[in-house]
């Protein structure tokens, strides 16, 4: 076991390397990099200007070329590409992750303002989701073949075919503009600090669902669908006919001896579902509702090219994914002692 898990840590640095390395020639070599955007509004700051008789637009004349080797060191753009690369391995490997080149901020410190938000919509999204999702999927595999099933599979599978984002236009139209039933954006009011504790409850759960809903509609689908197949590969097996004979309750078969042995799949899914919700899939929602948490510090991260940030965390999640995915491997181990890794 615990060389298995030594070679999966192994196998993780080549992977990072190569998740680095192609968004460091993607991030690094696309037009418009901070230096541009920097000298683009010093220009904009510059132009439209007037003196004497004349309009002169002083963009045109253009910036110091002492000036702009100033910026390019500010930014380390005056070193090739290759030992930026590895000096960004470097500060990487001590977890330094730098510091943003608009924000005046380390990079970590704006991973820890912005992860409540996506912490609160992931944690929402994802007890909700399997809230729902287990339950019905048990449902569903008991009146398998029955209305019940048909109906519900129909409603899941629509759920599932929205986008989240096309499903949180629609609530902020209708729920938020036409009806005014809940708020177009932010997580809290502008009047937090003076509401009291039961106020600020009901506040943010005021503001949370819209998001939330968006959220949750369409990312039960697949737990739903595979608990109930679960439920139906272990429902057919013999154990089940062998309990059912000593006269057990179909209760007590259900729930005693086929939930655990068909939770197995769901179970071992836990760790990277859970991760996965705080990190996956928001964006554009908090984009959308004006959430700013992770998601949306990505987006504005990647249009602003701020690489340190956009590397930054690129390595966070990157790093946080594949240890999930080695957490989620061992779960089969504890779950189910017949796996064997050796």
């Amino acid at each position: 076991m615990w060389v298995y898990i030594l070679k999966r840590l192994l196998l993780m640095v080549p992977t990072l390397l190569g998740v680095l390395l192609l968004t460091f020639v993607v991030v690094q070599f696309v037009p418009g990099g901070p230096v541009e955007q920097y000298l683009a509004e010093a220009r904009a700051a510059g132009g439209g200007g007037a003196e004497g008789g004349g309009s002169v637009y002083r963009g045109a004349q253009g910036v110091d070329p002492k000036r702009i080797e100033q910026i390019k060191a500010l930014y380390g753009f005056d070193k090739p590409a290759h030992e930026r690369f590895i000096d960004m391995l470097g500060q990487f490997a001590r977890f330094d992750l730098g510091k943003s080149f608009f924000q005046n901020k380390d990079v970590w410190t704006l991973i820890v303002e912005k992860l409540p938000v996506s912490i609160s919509l992931g944690l929402w999204t994802f007890f909700i989701s399997y809230g729902i999702a287990v339950p019905l999927g048990v449902a569903k595999a008991v009146r398998a073949g029955s209305r019940f099933d048909l109906v519900t599979t129909l409603l899941v599978l629509v759920g599932y075919a929205i986008p989240g984002f096309v499903l949180g236009v629609a609530l902020l139209v209708v729920f938020g503009g036409q009806l005014q039933w809940f708020p177009l954006r932010g997580l809290t009011s502008s009047n937090w600090d003076e509401l009291s504790w039961g106020a600020r409850v009901v506040d943010y759960l005021w503001h949370i669902t819209l998001p939330v809903v968006a959220m949750v509609l369409g990312s039960f689908a697949v737990t739903t669908m595979l608990t109930k197949n679960a439920f139906l590969e272990e429902i057919r097996k013999q154990y089940v006919l062998t309990a059912r004979a000593k006269g057990l309750s179909e209760r007590q078969v259900l729930w005693k001896h086929v939930f655990r042995n068909a939770l197995i799949p769901i179970v071992t899914g836990f760790p990277a579902a859970f991760i996965g919700a705080f990190f996956t899939g928001s964006l554009l929602i908090e984009t959308l509702f004006s959430l700013d948490g992770l998601g949306l510090l990505s987006y504005e991260s990647v249009i602003r090219r701020d690489y340190p940030v956009v590397l930054g965390t690129l390595y966070f999640f990157t790093l946080i994914g594949l240890l999930t995915k080695l957490i989620s491997d061992l779960c089969y181990v504890w779950v189910d002692p017949r796996v064997k890794f050796d």
